[in-house]
């Protein structure tokens, strides 16, 4: 089973940056990351496809999250500046382990970002 290790997560004051990374044990196709704040749904913030194209961003991180990858080291970032207090959540690492598979089938334990206004 595949699993994933989430990092990089803390504390940063509004307008600082944060940088995650979910590292895999081993290969997997598209990845993503979620957020989950206190008392609300897990949502997607990005995605992005195993070549590193399909990538794709919730409307409230746009212009300020970038998503990219590395296939050599089974290793997805998350580098998230301009951070606002909204953005405070749990952020989860998840992967789909075969091309074909509609669901992210493997998750992360997550990690606390928290941003002070």
């Amino acid at each position: 089973q595949v699993q994933l290790v989430e990092s990089g997560g803390g504390l940063v004051q509004a307008g600082g940056s944060l940088r995650l990374s979910c590292a895999a044990s081993a290969r997997t196709f598209t990845m993503g990351w979620f957020r989950q704040a206190p008392g609300k749904e897990r949502d997607s913030v990005a995605r992005i496809s195993w070549t590193g194209g399909g990538i794709s961003y919730e409307d409230s991180v746009k212009g300020r999250f970038t998503i990219s990858r590395d296939n050599a080291k089974n290793t997805v970032y998350l580098q998230m500046n301009s951070l606002k207090p909204e953005d405070t959540a749990v952020y989860y690492c998840a992967a789909r382990s075969t091309k074909t598979i509609g669901v992210y089938d493997i998750w992360g334990q997550g990690t606390q970002v928290t941003v002070s206004s």
